[in-house]
This record gives C-alpha cells, sequence and structure tokens, in this order.
C-alpha cells in the first residue's frame, strides 16, 4: 500500500527563546550587508508573506489556544511532540558520533514514553536527563557539508541551504508515528504549530519591541544560533572559515557594536515562554 503523503512539520527548539533573543540583540549593530544572505530581496519578500499569514491566521489562533486550553494540557502537548524529537534527536547524536548524546536521547525517549503516557509527561527532566536537541542539518554540518547562503522559507521561516535539504529526512522522521494515517498526520501538524505559536507569544512581542529591522535580527540569530549548534557552542578558531562563510570575521566587524548592560534580561513573561 503506498504510504501517504508526510507533512514538513517546523522544529521548535526546546529553549528559553527570550533569552536567545536577548543574547541575538548583540547582532543589531551587524551591516545590513551579510555575505551568507545573496538572495536578501527575495527572502524579505518571503519573510513579509510569512508575517502577514502569521498576523491574519496564526497570532490569533494561537492565542484563542493559549487562552482556552489550560496550561498542563498544553505542556503535555508540547512534551508529546518533545519526545518524538528526542528519538529523531538520538539518531543523529549517533550519526555526529556522540555517544553521550544518542545515549541521553535515548534514555529520555525509553522513560517518557513508558512512564510518561507516551510523551505527555517529562519523566526525563525530572529525573535529571536535560534534552539535547539534533537534526539533520546538524549531521550534515558535523559530516563537513556548508551551510550555504541564507534562506526564508513559505510558512516554515529561516533556513539554510543546508537545513532545507536536510528538513523533509527532519519531517519523515519525526512524523513517523502517524505514517500510515495522512489525516492524523496532518491534524498533528496543526496542532503542533499552533502549540508552538503559542509558546511564542511573549518573546515574538518583545521582537517587535527590540529590533530596528526584525528581518535583520531573525536572519542573523538564526545564522549565530545554528552554527552554535553544529560546533556545539565552540566554533572553529578565527582563522579558519566560518559558518557563516566571512573566514573568521564577525558580519560587520568594522561597525561599533552597541553597549549591551550586563544585567539586562528579558522580561519574565518572555523568558518564560
Amino acid at each position: 500500500m503506498k504510504q501517504p503523503p508526510v507533512p514538513l512539520v517546523p522544529r521548535v527548539p526546546r529553549m528559553r527563546l527570550g533569552v536567545t533573543l536577548a543574547a541575538a540583540a548583540l547582532l543589531l549593530g551587524c551591516a545590513t550587508n551579510n555575505p551568507r544572505d545573496p538572495l536578501e530581496p527575495m527572502n524579505r519578500k518571503i519573510y513579509a508573506f510569512n508575517e502577514a499569514v502569521d498576523e491574519a491566521v496564526l497570532e490569533p489562533v494561537a492565542v484563542k489556544y493559549r487562552d482556552v486550553v489550560p496550561s498542563p494540557v498544553r505542556t503535555g502537548v508540547g512534551n508529546f511532540f518533545s519526545n518524538l524529537g528526542d528519538a529523531w534527536s538520538a539518531v543523529n547524536g549517533f550519526l555526529q558520533f556522540k555517544l553521550e548524546t544518542g545515549l541521553k536521547n535515548t534514555m529520555r525517549f525509553g522513560l517518557n514514553t513508558l512512564f510518561g503516557l507516551g510523551g505527555v509527561l517529562d519523566i526525563a527532566t525530572e529525573a535529571g536527563i536535560e534534552a539535547e536537541d539534533e537534526d539533520f542539518g546538524q549531521t550534515l554540518g558535523r559530516w563537513g557539508v556548508g551551510a550555504g547562503p541564507y534562506l526564508v522559507l513559505p510558512l516554515l521561516g529561516p533556513s539554510t541551504v543546508r537545513d532545507t535539504a536536510a528538513l523533509p529526512l527532519d519531517a519523515r522522521a519525526e512524523s513517523w508515528p502517524f505514517r500510515h494515517d495522512a489525516t492524523t498526520a496532518y491534524g498533528a501538524l496543526a496542532l503542533r504549530v499552533v502549540d508552538a505559536r503559542a509558546n511564542l507569544l511573549g518573546a515574538t512581542g518583545m521582537l517587535d519591541d527590540a529590533a530596528l529591522d526584525p528581518y535583520l535580527f531573525v536572519r542573523d540569530a538564526y545564522l549565530q544560533r545554528r552554527q552554535s549548534l553544529v560546533y556545539d557552542g565552540d566554533p572553529p578558531a578565527t582563522e579558519e572559515p566560518r559558518e557563516d562563510g566571512t573566514d573568521g570575521e564577525e558580519p560587520g566587524a568594522a561597525t561599533p557594536q552597541p553597549d549591551v548592560p550586563a544585567a539586562a534580561e528579558p522580561p519574565a513573561s518572555a523568558a518564560s515562554q
């Protein structure tokens, strides 16, 4: 029997996005001409389209979801989809020869699936086993595949050529439990997107307030974060080519960076999203 198509599922990192955006504020002084973004005119048009769809559809639905669905239920939904991601993160950990990461995510998936009602309860985190997200884009990066130009995908948002090439495999792997039922697969996708958008309501509000140019803010934050993930927070020395394609120099390094107070923290409402 022919298998139903598996919808592309955007990955949602399990981290305090408010803190990520606050750190990314350091990039606000970067030059607008980033060599990693040769398709900026097209990317900006797609970014504007995504923002229009979000404003007209996703954000209102996410607000309603947050207001109507009890918090414990929303937490369980997020835990369930994160548990599916743990299984794929374990596979990618092993593919990157990171034995500890692979074993840790395998343990998380096993504990939460067996004792956490199929992943609805996050027993592993309570036991001190923290998640380490790994995807196939990171695996390709560890294998030496360059990130390529920055891309903004319709509806899916920030990406690179490498991450876009990896996306179908990531989507199929994380949608594996629904592979025989297309209706359930698309229903799960819709729920995942709405739940993820609801979790980002506070953070995106802070983005609008903080960034002079939200497009540049999102782009630079995404590229910096992906580089950090590929190299586990320890990118190559400055004399070696960097993930951002600038041969060791920060984009716009000649431009003085704005001072960001060390004590600056995102509002509690944003950091908790």
